[in-house]
């Protein structure tokens, strides 16, 4: 009994010690994003201005107003004018630049609060996370209680799947009962939106569906094999995932032109769902098969340090391993690649609604610096300028309800906006380097941006990190 004793009150203190550890690992890790605080930057701290000299590209129509004046009271959009007088408020000399609405990508995956800075240093100004973790909801909280400099932020809850689907990244659901279950939980718990994965069956999926609606909860979805590719043509699911799963559902891994019109003209009759390609995490394994150095390239140490090790690594590795096996598979992925382009011009042309989506932070997809080259994909594809940042503007802010104060520079809006060198409907290049970003009516500057984006780089957060998905673990399994 005294042995006993001895060894719980030693369990005790090693318990203890590991939990005093482990809140002193995230206290200085949130120490360190402290940049991110409003009040740590000085021009952030004001939200009503007045900008004048500015050429507007509003995004409600392709169209520039030029030498315009905006009028931002407490993060909002109130006035577009010629000219416009009030007195006493900060006024910004845009000197003939452009604005747009700032950018929106549909289908990213946060890690921590580094990369949120990294997403506004691109003009990224909200964000729909699509992996949703406890740390995504204190995040989400802390967001919203407007104490950090960060892009809207919406997440769906974790991902559904069905019992035979196994795997550390999703949760298994062994009826409809506790798939409805599971959707009122992540309702109360204060997710916007619910995920749906690859492999789930019709009854499960059914359940979610239903619940979903009486939740008031919209459905992202990652397409199920489980079911045919047309049932997720449904008014519940507001958003279709990923080009790829086009050519691996409907079309049977057939680069099948055809095949693919039927699929099309079905679509295009679902007036409630947009389609999010995230061509360039498809893309990515391309670049992966091309070059052994991929690793080394300076875009990668923008990822989280645990995604780089645990998944960049490991995918590499894998599709290497599948290219020693068998080197057709280069030419393979290249040609669906191209046909990923194909499918997204067709959809354009046939009026489906187009949303900016990368899957930033997986692999070697680096958040922020995804969404332009998702958007020079769309120009590859054969679409304008015009229609091309609508995708991630305006056609993504179409998508939810909670999203409609986005999209467009008008007044009542959000003022999310982007300040740039040269007219993008003419240059699509210069979104690369915006001059100056407003976030909610808060100024950014280019020194400012850059800071974010240095903060980010090669960052030390690895342990933090793996805690972090560790909570996960425990509370979502």
């Amino acid at each position: 009994m005294k042995f006993f004793r001895r060894f719980v009150k030693l369990a005790v203190i090693i318990v203890g010690i590991a939990m005093v550890a482990i809140l002193v690992i995230l206290g200085i890790d949130v120490l360190k994003t402290n940049y991110l605080k409003i009040g740590h930057n000085q021009l952030g701290a004001n939200d009503s201005f007045l900008i004048k000299n500015v050429n507007i590209v509003p995004m409600y129509h392709d169209t520039v107003l030029y030498n315009k004046t905006v009028y931002i009271k407490e993060g909002v959009i109130k006035d577009i004018n010629d000219k416009i007088d009030i007195e006493g408020i900060e006024t910004i000399d845009a000197q003939n630049k452009f604005m747009t609405p700032g950018l929106i990508d549909m289908h990213v995956h946060v890690w921590d609060k580094y990369e949120l800075g990294l997403y506004l240093s691109h003009g990224v100004t909200t964000i729909r996370n699509v992996w949703g973790m406890p740390m995504h909801l204190r995040l989400k909280k802390e967001i919203n209680n407007g104490t950090l400099l960060a892009p809207i932020f919406l997440t769906t809850g974790p991902k559904l799947t069905g019992p035979e689907f196994i795997g550390d990244d999703n949760l298994q659901l062994k009826s409809p009962e506790e798939a409805r279950n599971k959707v009122i939980s992540y309702k109360k718990s204060g997710y916007d939106f619910i995920k749906t994965y690859y492999g789930l069956p019709e009854d499960i999926f059914n359940a979610i569906i239903e619940q979903a609606r009486i939740s008031e909860m919209d459905i992202v979805a990652h397409p199920s094999q489980k079911v045919p590719y047309s049932f997720h043509y449904n008014p519940q699911i507001v958003t279709i995932e990923h080009a790829e799963d086009i050519v691996q559902q409907p079309l049977q891994y057939k680069l099948d032109s055809v095949k693919l019109n039927q699929v099309i003209e079905e679509f295009s009759t679902s007036q409630h769902t947009s389609f999010c390609p995230t061509l360039i995490v498809y893309y990515n394994i391309f670049n992966m098969l091309q070059n052994d150095d991929i690793l080394s390239n300076s875009l990668v140490d923008y990822i989280n340090p645990a995604i780089k090790m645990l998944d960049s690594k490991s995918q590499f590795e894998r599709w290497n391993t599948i290219k020693k096996e068998d080197a057709s598979i280069v030419e393979r992925i290249g040609e669906q690649h191209e046909f990923h382009l194909y499918i997204i011009k067709k959809m354009n042309d046939a009026g489906i609604n187009l949303v900016c989506g990368t899957d930033a932070g997986i692999g070697i997809t680096a958040p922020g610096f995804s969404v332009y080259q998702e958007l020079e994909l769309y120009k590859k594809a054969g679409l304008s300028n015009f229609e091309i940042l609508q995708t991630a503007t305006v056609n993504a802010s179409k998508t939810h309800q909670i999203m409609n104060n986005l999209g467009t520079i008008e007044n009542g809006k959000m003022a999310n906006l982007i300040i740039l060198e040269k007219n993008p409907l003419k240059d699509l290049s210069t979104m690369k380097e915006p001059e100056m970003v407003f976030i909610k009516g808060r100024r950014l500057n280019k020194t400012t941006l850059e800071e974010f984006k240095n903060k980010a780089y090669n960052r030390k957060n690895l342990i933090p990190t793996i805690l972090r998905y560790v909570e996960n673990m425990v509370r979502e399994k």
